[in-house]
C-alpha cells in the first residue's frame, strides 16, 4: 500500500494548534499594551479655531486657569470660555490680528445671536466614567496632577492616559496630589514635600473615633453610576 504523506504530517494538527494559541496570545498582548490609553492617548494634541497659547496666557502672562474655566471647582465640568470672554481682553489687545479673525467672526457685534466656537476637546473620558472637577479641587487636587504643565505647552496636549488604572492608582495613594488647604489647586508650579503629604496622609487617616476627611472610594459605583 503506498502511503501518500509521510508519518511527519501527523504533527501538522498539533502545530497548527500551537501556532494558533501563540498567535492568538500575540494578538491579546499586542492589544492589551499598544491599544491602551497610555499608547493611544498620551501625545494627543489637536490644533483649535483659534491658536491660543496657554504657554502665553496661563505662563508668561500669568493668567489663573479659572478665568477662562470658570465652574471648575463648583460643578462637574471644567466650562470653556465663551466669545464674550476671549473678547473681554482682544476688543483691545490684538483686536485686529489674522490670528483671532475666527473668534471675531464668530463674535460679530456681540449679540445674542454670536456663534461659540467649537473648541476640540482635548481630554476625554468615556461617557459611562462619572467625573467632578469640583470635587478634586476642592479636595486639594491641582490641576497638573491631570493636565501637566500647561502653562508651558503653546498648545495643550494630554500628558496623562486618564484610564482606568491610572485613577485607581491615584485613589489608592493620593498623598503626592492633595494640597494644603490655602494653596490654589491652579498653581501651576507647586510641588509635594514631606509636610505636605504628611498632612495629606492625616487627613486619609481615622482620627479616634472620627472618621477621614477624606476617603477616595475605589469601588464601581464611584465612576460608573
Amino acid at each position: 500500500m503506498t502511503v501518500l504523506f509521510p508519518k511527519w504530517t501527523n504533527k501538522i494538527p498539533g502545530l497548527l494548534a500551537l501556532g494558533a494559541a501563540g498567535f492568538g496570545l500575540c494578538v491579546v498582548f499586542i492589544v492589551s499594551f499598544w491599544f491602551s490609553p497610555e499608547h493611544t492617548d498620551v501625545g494627543y494634541q489637536p490644533y483649535q479655531p483659534v491658536p491660543y497659547s496657554h504657554k502665553l496666557h496661563a505662563g508668561a502672562l500669568g493668567m489663573d486657569c479659572r478665568y477662562c474655566h470658570r465652574m471648575v471647582e463648583t460643578g462637574p465640568h471644567a466650562s470653556i470660555p465663551d466669545n464674550d470672554t476671549c473678547m473681554g481682553c482682544h476688543s483691545q489687545i490684538k483686536k485686529d490680528s489674522q490670528l483671532l479673525a475666527p473668534l471675531r467672526e464668530a463674535y460679530g457685534d456681540g449679540g445674542p445671536n454670536n456663534e461659540p466656537l467649537e473648541w476640540i476637546k482635548v481630554h476625554m473620558l468615556p461617557d459611562y466614567a462619572y467625573f467632578n472637577h469640583a470635587v478634586h479641587l476642592n479636595a486639594g487636587v491641582g490641576c497638573t496632577s491631570c493636565h501637566g504643565r500647561v502653562d508651558k505647552m503653546e498648545i495643550v496636549r494630554q500628558v496623562e492616559p486618564l484610564s482606568m488604572g491610572w485613577c485607581l492608582e491615584c485613589h489608592r495613594d493620593p498623598v503626592q496630589h492633595l494640597r494644603p488647604a490655602g494653596v490654589s489647586p491652579t498653581l501651576m508650579d507647586w510641588v509635594a514635600d514631606e509636610a505636605s503629604m504628611a498632612a495629606a496622609q492625616k487627613r486619609l487617616e481615622w482620627q479616634g473615633e472620627q472618621p477621614p476627611e477624606l476617603n477616595p472610594p475605589t469601588h464601581c459605583s464611584a465612576c460608573h453610576r
